[in-house]
């Protein structure tokens, strides 16, 4: 057994070093090679980590939660295995994990922090065994790929049923997630937002959960947040939000850090103002999830504050760059709840801006693209007057434009251009005072890439300037 472990170790590695060499990130190659030469490869790898497994899965949030637990124990010391570029199917997990090891098959490591695809659940869980595992949210992803909500929630579920080590860490504002105490049985840490002066009493935007999970009445809301999130209940069978272990009050924004005061347990955290340098209420949940996850696995609060204030986004998920003097952000977009966060964000931020979208329908993407009509684009019809321009580009980069159109955004202000590069140095080069830039999931390593070299150049060009910020 131990032979056929080292052979798929080295199988793996050698195919990752072939991809890299053709110019490939080799996150998935590897890990789907070694389980062919050994297919309980991961699973001895994982036995001997030496503390505890932490899964992270849900819609949105994902790459975002899992970076920022793995963040906080590597700053408390310990030594951790994380597939931290995102690669979150059965085959990249097992990637992260044979890269970390040594040929004869041993792994020097304290904590696994691993994010997992929704559908990738019954097979990671089979695998790793996990102590802790963090729900962020569910949302429609996909359809042509990860089903209907109610199937991938069943997956999920009854993936879980059998894990009776594990302990779960879910978002009490989403009715969606806050199920999985009762129905799986399993004990549960929640994390949530308190209501504030920026909740909403109605909401206006597509939601998921509009009927109790256990009983199908229609729930009622004290407030919203964004979505399905917010202070829910079912008049017919009790279900309602549960009150959070750990629960944030926003405090606002300075400095380009957004500080928020946490309570435990209903009682306020010695000196515990978290603060984090990402936009939006979407990255305060991922926050809150590794915060909660954190002090789960015993992490004492001050560490896990510090690391999440020096946390800096992954590849699109809110990642900031320095245009010359202009300051410019970039976006993974892939359902409707997450761009509407985007969108929320850019609508929010002082001054003039400018707007790129790329949007792709390649299978990773979603080859049915009706899924944008679900976006609210209507808020930049109603705001346009701070908007410039509009650059659209990718495989649909006409219908992206159409969809704004029909949104409200005057057509003088929108232009399709198939050549991405320049769309981009179009809109980072633009008189605004900042660039939003927003790509579907196969446009956003080119975008990532064009992004960067324009600002390297830039950077150059202004001596040295630093360039991602």
């Amino acid at each position: 057994m131990k032979l056929r472990l080292t052979s798929a170790i080295f199988a793996g590695r050698s195919a990752a070093k072939l991809s890299r060499t053709c110019g490939y990130d080799g996150s998935s190659l590897p890990g789907m090679l070694a389980r062919v030469f050994y297919p309980p490869a991961l699973k001895e790898l994982a036995a001997q980590v030496r503390r505890d497994i932490i899964v992270v899965s849900g819609t949105n949030g994902k790459t975002t939660t899992a970076n920022m637990i793995a963040g906080v124990l590597l700053e408390a010391g310990f030594k951790v295995i994380s597939n931290r570029e995102g690669a979150n199917m059965i085959s990249g997990i097992t990637t992260s994990f044979i890269m970390s090891s040594v040929i004869s098959g041993k792994i020097d490591c304290d904590y696994a922090v691993i994010e997992a695809d929704e559908a990738s659940i019954p097979d990671v869980l089979n695998n790793l065994s996990p102590r802790v595992v963090v729900l962020t949210n569910f949302f429609r992803d996909q359809l042509d790929r990860y089903w209907e909500m109610e199937k991938v929630i069943g997956v999920i579920r009854d993936s879980l049923r059998g894990q009776n080590q594990a302990t779960l860490v879910l978002n009490a504002d989403d009715p969606l997630v806050a199920q999985f105490q009762d129905t799986t049985g399993l004990h549960s840490h929640f994390f949530g937002l308190a209501g504030n002066e920026n909740t909403s009493k109605v909401n206006t935007q597509t939601r998921e959960a509009k009927f109790c999970p256990f009983c199908g009445s229609a729930l009622v809301y004290d407030y919203f947040h964004y979505g399905q999130l917010g202070a829910y209940s079912c008049p017919d069978c009790g279900f309602k939000r549960p009150s959070p272990q750990v629960e944030a009050i926003p405090l606002g924004m300075a400095d380009g850090l957004s500080s928020f005061r946490l309570t435990c347990q209903g009682e306020t955290v010695p000196r515990g103002i978290m603060e984090i340098q990402t936009q939006g209420l979407h990255n305060l949940y991922n926050a809150l999830a590794a915060f909660t996850a954190s002090k789960l696995v015993g992490i004492d609060v001050q560490t896990i504050l510090s690391s999440l204030k020096k946390y800096r986004p992954a590849i699109g998920r809110a990642e900031k760059f320095k245009y010359g003097n202009k300051q410019a952000y970039l976006n993974l977009v892939k359902n409707p709840a997450g761009f509407n966060q985007g969108l929320r964000t850019l609508c929010e931020a002082r001054g003039t801006k400018d707007v790129f979208i790329a949007l792709n329908d390649n299978f990773a993407d979603s080859r049915d693209v009706s899924w944008i009509w679900d976006v609210d684009f209507e808020m930049l019809g109603a705001d346009h007057k701070h908007l410039k321009h509009f650059l659209c580009s990718g495989l649909r980069g006409e219908d992206m434009a159409l969809r704004l159109k029909y949104a409200g955004v005057p057509a003088e202000k929108i232009a399709v251009n198939k050549d991405m590069r320049r769309a981009i140095k179009a809109a980072l080069g633009g008189k605004a005072g900042a660039t939003y830039i927003f790509a579907t999931y196969t446009a956003l390593r080119p975008v990532h890439k064009i992004v960067k070299s324009l600002v390297e150049k830039r950077d150059a060009n202004d001596q040295g300037m630093s360039s991602v910020s």
